[in-house]
């Protein structure tokens, strides 16, 4: 195997995971998280201001419910053009890795994180430490330390009254919703086998970047930053896989590689197969960067009574004794973002910390890292090996801005 990819070495150094962790641009004062004044206007803090999180900040200043009154990323260029878009104040807004630190110590009432993965662990942590509610995207995280880490933050938050929000779309579309809620309750029956793929054009085939700042801006194609695209975009598939099962994988064998993208770059394809009590067992596969291929984000699975049929981009329904017409998902990407907008502030203001995305997206990170790591060394990983190793990926940012 590449020296640069993990997973196939027991003794890497690993760590300890601490604690930590959405769709709208501020958070209330203190007084009024407990109240219920539903129109009260959230003050937000925008953590990473490339191009997903300039959108994204776009969507929660729509809803005329949040106020963007401070923003962080390392590059100058990106908070200014942020900034002068949300009107920000030139003195709150902060560069350096450690810009996010100095954000958090000033007034406002939540974050929405919107970095590179392998930083949501770090600064969502810190966001709950400092009282602070918690948009962030997905993935969580890059490895399992990361994973722990989003999951005690989450704890965290819920004991000390805080919202702590994960944005996976497809868990905010009603469809989905609905099908599921079909799924538990014994509509298709024993779940027997699945079906999860993510073919996508897109990606790129970028070669690694040279230079530290060069990682930041080009982050995709680091692996300890982006995780690989299994984890940090076929994450999308995983998760309703996991969520259909609702259980752990207890192991996962696999294989993949890289053929078109560049020696040194993040892989191009992933097949995994997955084995969850009770003997389902999901096929999973991904790839990225092919001309001519028909995007998809879907999940099948069939039980004893019928099959259930996801896509991101299509239909969502179900067949067999207990039919579910289901329907078109439509502009899935913006509506289930605008939904975990609207929840987010919907949470703070009503006071409901449950944060019940937190788990599940947990589940699925973990269970893409495990994917990762059986592909990468084409063999099987347990569950209980992959925790019990508890391997941190670590990138080379030496020299940049502290």
């Amino acid at each position: 195997m590449p020296s640069e990819e993990p997973c196939s070495v027991l003794s890497r150094r690993s760590f300890l995971a601490g604690t930590t962790a959405a769709t709208s641009l501020a958070v209330v004062k203190p007084s009024l998280v407990r109240g219920s004044q539903a129109n009260s206007t959230i003050e937000l803090g925008l953590i990473g201001c490339g191009g997903r999180g300039r959108w994204i900040a776009d969507l929660f200043n729509q809803t005329g419910k949040f106020r963007f009154v401070a923003c962080a990323d390392y590059f100058q260029d990106r908070v200014d053009a942020v900034g002068n878009a949300l009107h920000i104040d030139a003195n709150r807004r902060y560069t350096r890795l450690s810009g996010y630190k100095q954000l958090l110590k000033g007034k406002l009432d939540a974050v929405v994180i919107e970095t590179p993965p392998y930083f949501h662990p770090e600064q969502a942590a810190a966001a709950v430490e400092a009282g602070k509610h918690v948009f962030v995207a997905k993935p969580i995280a890059v490895d399992v330390p990361g994973c722990l880490t989003i999951a005690a933050a989450g704890k965290k938050a819920t004991e000390k009254k805080l919202v702590f929000l994960v944005d996976f779309q497809t868990r905010a579309n009603e469809l989905f919703r609905e099908a599921l809620r079909r799924v538990r309750h014994g509509d298709i029956g024993r779940l027997i086998m699945g079906e999860a793929h993510y073919p996508w054009s897109g990606g790129g085939r970028g070669a690694p970047p040279a230079t530290a700042e060069e990682k930041l801006r080009s982050w995709y194609y680091v692996l300890p930053i982006s995780g690989d695209f299994i984890v940090e975009q076929a994450i999308h598939a995983l998760d309703v896989a996991t969520w259909i099962a609702g259980a752990d994988p207890i192991r996962a064998v696999g294989g993949g590689g890289r053929l078109v993208r560049p020696q040194g770059s993040i892989w191009d394809h992933f097949a995994v197969n997955y084995f969850f009590p009770e003997d389902f067992v999901l096929s999973f596969t991904c790839i990225q960067s092919i001309p001519g291929v028909r995007d998809e984000i879907r999940c099948r699975v069939f039980g004893s009574d019928g099959v259930i049929d996801t896509d991101y981009f299509g239909e969502v329904w179900i067949k067999g004794k207990k039919p579910y017409e289901g329907g078109s998902t439509g502009q899935l990407y913006t509506t289930g973002a605008v939904t975990n907008i609207n929840e987010f502030h919907q949470f703070i203001t009503e006071g409901r910390y449950a944060n019940e995305t937190v788990a599940p997206s947990v589940r699925s990170n973990l269970t893409a890292i495990l994917g990762r790591c059986a592909a990468y060394q084409r063999g099987e990983v347990t569950w209980e090996a992959l925790l019990k190793r508890n391997e941190r990926l670590e990138p080379d940012l030496s020299g940049l801005k502290r």
